[in-house]
């Protein structure tokens, strides 16, 4: 994970579309409504009971047919990746998306109008900077069942290429690529949904895409239309005569692009990769996607930042000057050797600090824990985190000499990994709340060997010593 200097967005204000839902036929009226930092993507049904949100996490998918649907608690929301494409596309982080139904509307089968209102309702900047997973290695999946395959490796900026393959002469082999995320909406926005006849005979005859018409959706005939078929066809698609072009394509609908199935295949994988949850800096390729291997893939991704996101030690120069010595932070602290258990500081700032423990062979806890196995007790690291935590909040009163730091609570105290003699561990501390009456209350980390070796939320005071 890394912080960006780019700054989270959202939208200045509410903005309402309305249609149907491409696989329910129902009327649907969705609302993009701005949301605060932090907030990322989320669905409400408005239409239901307690108005239910459903954030949009690769763990929530539970079907992959004709789409990406996503349930939780028994409520769902159908087809919802060209809404999340748009929302990436346009470079926007925080979003509430309110729905009457459970399906968005499918418009015209591409993001293009989603982009359009967004852009409509205005896009404004906040205040915290935004995260991205930043990747630095390889990552695959593969569905060995299709041959459909992601990869994503390292990359100065978002990137997506798609291969598609279906084995049919009318649509064969096309590809597509977005080099730069600000090139969505004049590139990838308004390629639309398609699918195969053979697919659509299925669809009708199972009772779905009940709102599909020949204006949402590009329809490839891969086989001989039988005169009861296109009766059929036309029946469903309320049409007095329906034809295939030269180019194969039912109807006289024109592509936007020779490539246009490529690149809504490109359009589904930003929205499906959405679900990851964070912003990615690396370059997909994806050969012959679908929204199973997307959201498989998604899943993989979602689950590798969270570790990261967790263990991952941040980025400090352990060689740059402290802040704070050991002898300067001995004036601060009235802990001394051998009960002194941080060594220096690299940062301060009115909410956070940031210590260094050097962890040798000499310290004296080693003599009995363990021997032969010497590791350092869980105690002492939260001890040292409780130190560094100390350092905050003396740093609030003009003569810290004169005050004690006495903990009050331990909460949700965690040793993930031994610290050993030659480990260097480094402390961050965090306010939860503003230091009110001396009373401090941090989430504190300590790091060792790039991973978290231990965490816990700590609250302590400061007291006036009595002779002062």
């Amino acid at each position: 994970m890394s912080k960006t200097s780019v700054k989270q967005r959202t939208i200045k204000g509410k903005v309402t579309l309305e249609g149907v839902g491409l696989h329910t036929g129902e009327n649907v009226s969705m609302t993009f409504v701005p949301a605060k930092e932090n907030h990322g993507f989320a669905f409400k049904r408005v239409d239901l009971e307690g108005e239910p949100i459903i954030e949009a996490d690769a763990n929530y998918v539970v079907n992959t047919q004709r789409g990406t649907n996503l349930e939780k608690n028994g409520v769902k929301i159908q087809t919802s990746e060209h809404v999340l494409a748009a929302l990436v596309g346009l470079d926007i982080d925080n979003v509430l998306i309110e729905l009457d139904a459970p399906e968005p509307p499918i418009m015209d089968g591409s993001s293009k109008f989603f982009v359009e209102a967004l852009e409509k309702a205005g896009i404004v900047e906040q205040e915290q900077e935004r995260e991205e997973y930043v990747v630095k290695d390889v990552i695959s999946y593969k569905d060995e069942a299709t041959g459909s395959e992601i990869t994503v490796i390292p990359a100065e900026e978002y990137q997506v290429t798609t291969m598609v393959d279906f084995g049919t002469k009318v649509l064969g082999t096309q590809n597509a690529t977005l080099d730069k995320m600000s090139d969505f909406k004049t590139e990838i926005a308004d390629a639309r949904t398609f699918s195969f006849l053979h697919e659509l005979e299925m669809l009708l005859e199972h009772g779905l895409i009940k709102g599909g018409d020949l204006n949402n959706a590009i329809v490839y005939v891969d086989k001989e239309i039988s005169e009861p078929t296109m009766k059929k066809l036309e029946k469903a698609f309320k049409k007095e005569k329906l034809s295939v072009k030269t180019n194969g394509i039912l109807d006289n609908l024109t592509l936007h692009y020779p490539n246009e199935a490529a690149r809504h295949k490109l359009l589904d994988v930003v929205g499906d990769l959405a679900l990851a949850g964070t912003r990615i800096r690396g370059k997909v390729i994806a050969n012959k996607p679908g929204h199973y291997v997307n959201t498989q893939f998604a899943k993989k991704l979602s689950k590798i930042i969270k570790i990261e996101k967790r263990n991952k030690v941040p980025s400090f120069d352990l060689n740059q000057a402290p802040l704070m010595d050991v002898t300067q932070i001995m004036n601060m602290l009235p802990h001394r050797p051998p009960f002194l258990l941080v060594d220096k500081i690299l940062e301060l700032s009115d909410t956070h600090v940031v210590g260094v423990k050097n962890v040798t062979m000499n310290e004296p806890f080693f003599v009995g824990h363990f021997p032969g196995a010497p590791v350092m007790p869980g105690v002492l690291q939260v001890e040292a985190m409780a130190q560094t935590g100390g350092i905050l909040v003396l740093s609030t009163v003009p003569d810290p000499e004169n005050y004690l730091t006495f903990f009050m609570k331990m909460d949700n105290v965690k040793f993930k990994q031994q610290v050993m003699p030659g480990d260097t561990l480094i402390f961050k501390c965090d306010l939860i709340a503003p230091i009110r009456r001396g009373i401090c209350h941090m989430q504190a980390y300590a790091y060792a060997n790039g991973k978290l070796a231990s965490e816990a939320e700590l609250m302590a005071q400061i007291v006036k010593t009595k002779n002062n």
